[in-house]
């Protein structure tokens, strides 16, 4: 019988751990150590190997956290964010071959091409919310989007919008991953029409506040509650919003 090599277990777990740090990235966005590693339970020592481990290997980045409003003493905390190599280790969907055939499609059939191609492509979502829908017919509109995106690799989330004085006056929906961003940096209209599609579905007004593909940490989407007239809620500055709920994608 063959001895056990040594190390070959505690690698397996190096690897498992360090997939959960980046899958906790994706889903959660760019986080400091010790949001980490409260996450995940781990020792400031075990969560700062990781981190480095995967700086290193250019998984993930080093960033100075952004700070809203007025800054406390001492340097902001470092976030680590996902790198593009790191996305790639994620559902992608699309690659150069697919930049190069929509070049293709724009040379030959002209720029509104490619925005028929973007509503045929999201068709996929509004079928898989209509289907989710139907078997929770109670669930929240936003969650049930959240779902549908779910299917088509986006890890997406909703959370509720605050503002100071104000309470909650809406929420975002938060899309960790998007497996078109490099396309979409090309390509805006695949941006345009998953926006126009989440107004169509939720009945309401959105607002897109950052995408991945123009380099935030996540794609957010702000859906305002309405009053009984479709309004805004009294008092509800439409930008006055967007500066809290950057904070979200924390720091592109």
């Amino acid at each position: 019988m063959r001895p056990p090599q040594t190390g070959v277990f505690e690698a397996d777990e190096d690897d498992t751990t360090r997939d959960r740090v980046v899958r906790s990235i994706l889903e959660q966005g760019p986080s400091t150590a010790v949001e980490l590693g409260e996450r995940l339970m781990l020792t400031p020592a075990a969560i700062r190997r990781h981190l480095a481990v995967l700086v290193e290997q250019g998984h993930i980045e080093a960033r100075e956290q952004r700070v809203y409003g007025v800054r406390g003493r001492g340097r902001p905390a470092k976030v680590f964010a996902l790198t593009d190599a790191g996305r790639r280790n994620f559902y992608q969907a699309y690659d150069e071959l697919a930049l190069q055939a929509l070049r293709q499609l724009v040379r030959a059939a002209g720029p509104t091409a490619v925005s028929a191609l973007a509503e045929q492509r999201v068709a996929d979502v509004e079928a898989a919310y209509h289907r989710i829908r139907a078997e929770n017919p109670e669930a929240p509109a936003p969650e049930v989007l959240a779902q549908a995106l779910n299917t088509d690799g986006y890890v997406a989330s909703v959370r509720p919008t605050e503002i100071a004085g104000h309470g909650v006056v809406g929420e975002q929906l938060c899309q960790h991953h998007c497996p078109v961003a490099h396309v979409a940096q090309e390509f805006p209209q695949l941006c345009e029409a998953e926006t126009q599609l989440f107004s169509r579905l939720l009945g309401s007004h959105v607002q897109r506040l950052a995408t991945i593909a123009h380099g935030d940490g996540i794609c957010t989407t702000h859906i305002p509650f309405l009053d009984r007239e479709g309004s805004r809620p009294k008092g509800e500055d439409p930008n006055q919003h967007e500066a809290s709920n950057r904070k979200a994608n924390d720091n592109d």
